[in-house]
């Protein structure tokens, strides 16, 4: 029998982890990265005696697949993918081939905003009670590496749009959706209802035996559920309770989840992240976790001792009275909406990056009641000027991250907060969302010395 050929596309963490998994399992592998892979998955490749090229396609060679592992982030419509697509080569993720090799339980988590944080903090839970459980997709180790390597119970998997595009087989015991905002338009021709359509792919394969818990005040979630079918069980959540609701606050402020095995009650006070967008993330983790029959004591300890994720409502420093907050992992407008909701009033805001087709309109609300000024911190920041220039008294126009602070800081008074929560992604001036927020929190670290 002829040795499967699997091209690899894409040299970071999934890439990596696919090519270490499809070797260990007797493939023919070959990867390939039109950037620079880092020299920590050279050396893991090399060590792995797999075949790699940087810095171009050769196409010879990927035409020739017998299967391709996609990077996330390499769109379905460059030339290359049209390639492959005209030969018919099939194309999954990382993710998908990860599935084929393991029987653990999946927990997964998607959303436009909180995934990260629901995710994050399902894990903590979990490990906390002593499963032996993985942290993978857009957080953790990849997946494949983990499958290859560690063999985990169950594995708590965050999950974007995009990775979601190439599942097929692959499926969830426990699928989450947090919310669906606009987001990623510019992939997804400037059609919502194709980004919808992929989040909602979490769903497929789900059977009677699982799980589909989601916000169940989210007008696109509920319009979408009517027009499909799911066999799963639905765990909606809410701020009150509802009609059918699975978690949410009662008249005394207590957060209550009612699971088919176990009903959880705690004062929402004893929660460790505030503000709403936080009540709902522990809905999500605590009832995931509830369902995978993790002792009541565990989860109401894990989710009072949690502590949080870099870059989402990090709180920095107070220099001279005034708050920092760093929350760069805010790359949508509907991630700013939830930081300006939980921020007080007088809050300056940083915004700006490269723009993904956002609509501003959503958070003009919360911006003309909390916000006494915005600064712009992008490349172009054209738009962001158009939109709000006649929505906030001061208005100022910096491109980088150290102009931008100094502006905040000339502006800023005793008892106000800084905020950067850009609504934007950060390719313009960062090399991510990590690296702005990274660079924000060092420069005002180093206005304390």
């Amino acid at each position: 029998m002829k040795t499967k050929k699997l091209v690899v596309l894409g040299g970071g963490e999934s890439g990596v982890g696919a090519a270490i998994l499809a070797k260990e399992k007797g493939m023919d592998v070959f990867l390939s990265d039109m950037g620079k892979i880092a020299p920590k998955y050279k050396q893991a490749l090399d060590e792995a005696h797999i075949q790699w090229e940087e810095g171009t396609h050769t196409e010879t060679m990927i035409l020739d697949a017998d299967e391709v592992v996609k990077s996330p982030g390499i769109p379905p419509t460059t030339p290359l993918m049209l390639k492959i697509a005209a030969k018919n080569i099939p194309v999954i993720s990382e993710i998908e081939l990860a599935g084929r090799y393991t029987n653990a339980k999946m927990v997964c988590i998607t959303g436009s905003n909180g995934k990260t944080t629901t995710t994050m903090l399902t894990y903590h839970i979990l490990k906390d009670a002593g499963i032996n459980v993985g942290l993978a997709g857009n957080v953790g180790h990849s997946l494949a590496l983990q499958v290859a390597h560690e063999q985990h119970d169950v594995y708590v998997v965050e999950l974007s749009s995009f990775q979601l595009e190439n599942m097929y087989d692959f499926k969830a015991n426990i699928a989450v959706i947090m919310n669906i905002t606009p987001d990623h338009l510019d992939r997804y021709d400037y059609e919502m209802q194709n980004y919808v359509n992929a989040k909602f792919r979490i769903l497929q394969n789900l059977t009677s035996n699982d799980a589909f818990i989601f916000w169940k005040g989210d007008p696109i979630i509920e319009a979408q559920l009517k027009r499909i079918e799911t066999e799963a069980q639905l765990f909606p959540f809410s701020e009150e309770k509802e009609e059918n609701s699975k978690a949410y606050t009662d008249a005394e402020n207590n957060l209550i989840i009612n699971a088919p095995n176990s009903t959880l009650n705690m004062p929402r006070a004893d929660l460790a992240l505030s503000g709403l967008h936080n009540l709902y993330n522990s809905m999500a983790a605590g009832l995931s976790a509830c369902l995978l029959d993790v002792k009541k004591e565990d989860i109401r300890r894990a989710l009072s001792n949690f502590e949080g994720v870099e870059h989402r409502l990090e709180y920095v420093d107070t220099i001279d009275g005034v708050r920092y907050i760093n929350d760069s992992k805010a790359t949508n407008v509907n991630s700013c909406w939830y930081a300006l909701e939980s921020v007080p009033k007088n809050t300056i805001l940083i915004l700006g990056g490269k723009d993904k087709g956002n609509d501003y309109s959503e958070i003009a609300p919360l911006v003309k009641e909390k916000v006494k000024a915005i600064v712009c911190m992008g490349k172009d920041n054209t738009k962001l000027l158009d939109f709000f220039t006649d929505k906030v008294d001061i208005i100022s126009d910096t491109h980088s991250i150290e102009d931008a602070v100094k502006e905040c800081t000339r502006i800023a008074q005793k008892g106000d907060t800084v905020l950067l929560s850009p609504c934007c992604a950060s390719f313009d001036l960062f090399k991510s969302y990590e690296d702005r927020g990274e660079q924000f929190k060092s420069i005002v670290k180093s206005m304390n010395h």
